[in-house]
């Protein structure tokens, strides 16, 4: 019998800063490092890579874990930073914008066969859901079997926005980023796919994240009889 396995207390992280830090303000130093500071193209790469590799370090040495925003963010600032300095085609940018997204869907499947698949640390933080409750109710009941299956069929969702993210990743940046890289213009047209990406890809990846968080906590309703209410841990207990 295998159960709900809840990963270790740690102090919170802001998910905000983090992707502001290991992302967005990267990104915007590689576009505009050079028209807002006078940086030359190399240096910009070496200031925005700084943010997700100092982040990191920092983010270990706090919390013991190893921050997936922060590799995320080097991976795609490093890509996109090589192709400008390398000027090679606007095309490349296309490939890389859908490549980490499905890279990261075919984690999310492999996670699967591993004793802590993706799905459980996304949406099973005992931080916020009393896992030893689940779990009580699961063994009750005989229900760990079935809840695997249920937690399988919420990771395909997972993966599957993740496709769709490649997908529209790929088409967004063949339509906006058409200029020779390492331009101006180049950079520019990064800037707008940004922009667009946070409407375009954003909004309908997460929209699909809720309808698998909703077949999730609905499952959990019917194996264990137990509305979230009564699984969400109550902040205020925690810190009372």
């Amino acid at each position: 019998m295998s159960t709900v396995q809840a990963p270790s207390q740690a102090k919170k992280e802001n998910t905000f800063v983090s992707l502001g830090l290991n992302i967005f303000l990267p990104a915007l130093i590689l576009m505009k490092g050079t028209q807002w500071f006078g940086f030359p193209p190399a240096m910009n790469l070496v200031v925005a890579l700084a943010f997700p590799i100092g982040y990191g370090c920092y983010d270990f040495v706090i919390r013991r874990k190893y921050n997936v925003f922060s590799i995320i963010g080097f991976v795609s600032i490093l890509l996109t930073g090589g192709i400008g300095l390398l000027e090679m085609s606007p095309q490349w940018i296309a490939v890389k914008e859908a490549g980490i997204p499905a890279l990261l869907g075919i984690a999310v499947l492999v996670s699967m066969k591993t004793r802590r698949p993706i799905i459980k640390l996304l949406l099973l933080r005992d931080e916020f859901i009393d896992v030893e409750k689940l779990n009580r109710e699961l063994d009750a009941r005989d229900n760990h079997p079935a809840f695997e299956r249920l937690l399988k069929h919420c990771t395909y969702l997972l993966a599957f926005s993740f496709l769709v993210s490649a997908i529209l990743n790929f088409v967004l940046a063949r339509i906006v980023v058409q200029s020779p890289s390492g331009t101006e213009a180049f950079n520019d047209e990064l800037g707008r796919m940004t922009l667009w990406s946070l409407l375009v890809i954003v909004v309908p990846c997460m929209i699909i994240m809720m309808i698998a968080l909703f077949r999730l906590f609905k499952g959990i309703k019917e194996l264990t009889g137990l509305d979230m209410e009564m699984l969400l841990r109550d902040a205020r207990k925690e810190t009372g």
